[in-house]
């Protein structure tokens, strides 16, 4: 029998787990959590805030014997500190030892925390553990004034939930507009717009200085004169924080949230041989330069095939189907991952974007562009050849699977790239000729097969 140790019990690391049970059910299974709390999705924690679901809610899977059903040993409150890959063992953070035939690193990521001053004090948090959620839904009440640091994709997500809440929200993005990342000017701006008009005060462009405290007292008359100069503290006397922006305007705050992003927990690979770029470096079957050793979800870098370059592709659905092709090749089931196609669908304030692929375009691509600021719709196309490398939506909901299917099968179009030039809500048509339509074409040569 093989020994699998899965280090990480989010998403990535219970998928991995029920594949290897599902195909080797002798087999010993240890699953290694860094948080004493039963295995949970974070992209549910919004929906806690709001109030939809419980604690149990979050949970991945509802029944307490769960992982011991399935003879999984599952560790909580363990994190890895070392590897050794020479003897096949992980150093945990409680002083033990773990052997390992074949190792799935699937740690995660961890919120990356801007230097900021003020930033480690009391009443900053970030979203990102059930621990974060509890402490912001004690501040988070009506009325109650909140700053967001950053507008990317888990900012708009978590924007949602505190809005719900009933506290008067800002939100301060360093991009030149909201989801600077997976979305071009226009979208960005019709983003903000839109929060604009849904009572959220956005700034982008702009930086957070420092977080400053008062202590409940009413500054001195030299206190006083600097406050009106512009030197030293201006912190509030009623003991709120005060936000400091690069504007030089000045936020009050009970609470202050940090979503500026989040980086692959791997430092504990540092001296192991494994391979890192931005993420632990993975081939077309989820391993790393070291036989036996793979990786999976937020932590791993894997090939895109739609932008030709490595990626880390911080989303839940990518996690889960690297987490279960791993798996299966962890068991000795050869498979390759198709591809990590840039996907997301973000519901900001009710109103749903898409950004898919190379959203940005391609050297030497085409590009085609349809807004109406009004009705609160906009569709960007960037094609490469006859393909349709990447797209952005804003408000248009009609045909977000056609986009991703043409995107994600690189679907050669022909003569429907021209078309959609010309007029790029023809999508259904174009999806239903070039990628459906197969039974029109000429069989083994047609020039529309890759």
């Amino acid at each position: 029998m093989t020994h699998h140790v899965i280090l990480g019990a989010g998403p990535a690391g219970v998928i991995a787990a029920e594949t290897i049970r599902k195909h080797a059910p002798h087999d010993p299974i240890t699953l290694v959590g860094d948080e004493n709390e039963a295995p949970y999705s974070r992209m549910a924690i919004p929906y806690l805030l709001i109030g939809k679901v419980g604690e149990e809610g979050t949970h991945l899977r509802h029944t307490a014997d769960h992982y011991s059903r399935l003879n999984i040993q599952l560790l909580r409150g363990v994190r890895a500190k070392r590897l050794d890959t020479a003897k096949r063992t992980v150093e945990l953070s409680d002083g033990n030892t773990l052997g390992f035939d074949t190792l799935l690193i699937a740690t995660g990521s961890s919120p990356a925390t801007p230097p900021i001053p003020g930033i480690d004090g009391p009443g900053v948090h970030s979203c990102w553990t059930l621990a974060d959620a509890r402490a912001i839904a004690n501040l988070a009440k009506p009325g109650a004034k909140v700053l967001q640091m950053g507008a990317g994709f888990i900012g708009c997500i978590i924007m949602e939930a505190l809005q719900k809440r009933g506290v008067e929200l800002s939100v301060v993005e360093m991009g030149d507009r909201m989801v600077p990342r997976m979305m071009g000017p226009t979208a960005g701006g019709m983003i903000k717009d839109w929060c604009g008009n849904h009572g959220v005060k956005v700034f982008t462009g702009t930086r957070v200085e420092a977080i400053e405290r008062g202590n409940g007292a009413e500054p001195g008359l030299l206190g006083k004169i600097a406050q009106v100069v512009g030197i030293g503290s201006a912190s509030a006397p009623n003991g709120k924080m005060q936000v400091r922006l690069s504007s030089g305007e000045r936020v009050e705050a009970d609470l202050v949230i940090s979503a500026t992003g989040v980086r692959p927990n791997i430092g504990f690979l540092e001296t192991s041989g494994v391979r890192c770029l931005v993420g632990v470096l993975t081939d077309e079957h989820l391993q790393t330069n070291v036989p036996g050793i793979y990786a999976a979800g937020d932590c791993a870098e894997a090939y895109d095939k739609v932008s030709g370059k490595t990626i880390v592709s911080a989303i839940q659905p990518n996690a889960a189907e690297q987490a279960r092709m791993a798996a299966l090749n962890m068991i000795g089931q050869s498979t390759s991952l198709p591809g990590v196609t840039q996907i997301n669908v973000l519901d900001t304030l009710g109103l749903i974007s898409t950004s898919f692929g190379n959203w940005q375009g391609v050297p030497g691509g085409e590009h085609v562009e349809l807004t109406d600021k009004t009705a609160g719709r906009h569709l960007s196309l960037q094609f490469h050849g006859d393909v349709m490398v990447g797209c952005n939506s804003v408000g248009w909901t009609d045909h977000v699977g056609v986009m991703r299917g043409l995107v994600e099968g690189q679907v050669r179009l022909g003569e429907w790239k021209d078309r959609l030039m010309h007029d790029p809500t023809k999508l259904m048509d174009a999806y239903l000729s070039s990628a459906q339509g197969q039974g029109h074409w000429s069989g083994a040569a047609d020039e529309r097969r890759r």
